[in-house]
């Protein structure tokens, strides 16, 4: 039977959120303080669970790169991973390699965009949160679901609908991935801490 590995990014393969990473190293701390004061009512809100995840962090993502050039967003994706490598847990990478190299099908089902996550892991298909472009600038606006949740059951099914035909092997670390976990026929949680 077909075996396929699903990886959250976040927390599992990463020690820390990219998506906070991302914007510091992108915009700098200056203006990343900023719009964090800007948006920590909402930030708090969503905590609590009175405002959705995906509006804040639409929210969020538009302050800081609505009206960038979609070329430069993807540079800054690949120079963020080329500089930051030292955010992946080495046990995370070596379990990704080890499902490589037996040819079983790798997936990164991650709620964050990828633009910054598909180069880390050039070789495996990322399924993430895709930013919308028009006339080559970003809107601010995301073009999929936030990948979180349920929807990242809902994006593997869209690529592999024959559940009976794979085994699926699923790591996550966090709420957002619960339905994952679930979903698996192996699961695991937290699994490449030290």
């Amino acid at each position: 039977m077909k075996k396929i590995y699903a990886f959250d990014f976040d927390g599992t393969l990463t020690t820390k959120d990219t998506l906070i990473a991302f914007i510091r190293y992108a915009c700098g701390d200056k203006a990343f303080v900023g719009g964090f004061l800007r948006y920590s009512p909402l930030l708090i809100l969503m905590k609590l669970g009175y405002y959705p995840n995906w509006k804040v962090k639409q929210k969020v993502f538009s302050y800081f790169f609505k009206g960038m050039s979609f070329d430069e967003f993807a540079q800054l994706g690949r120079l963020f991973a080329l500089d930051n490598g030292h955010l992946l847990r080495p046990k995370g990478v070596e379990m990704v390699q080890k499902a490589l190299a037996e040819e079983s099908e790798v997936l990164i089902v991650s709620a964050s965009i990828d633009n910054w996550v598909q180069p880390f892991f050039p070789k495996v298909k990322v399924v993430g949160t895709q930013v919308e472009v028009k006339d080559g600038l970003l809107t601010g606006r995301f073009l999929t679901k936030n990948c979180y949740g349920q929807e990242k059951v809902n994006r593997i099914l869209a690529l592999h609908q024959r559940r009976q035909e794979y085994q699926l092997i699923a790591f996550g670390d966090s709420r957002g991935d619960k339905e994952l976990l679930a979903f698996a026929d192996e699961a695991h949680y937290k699994p490449f801490r030290v």
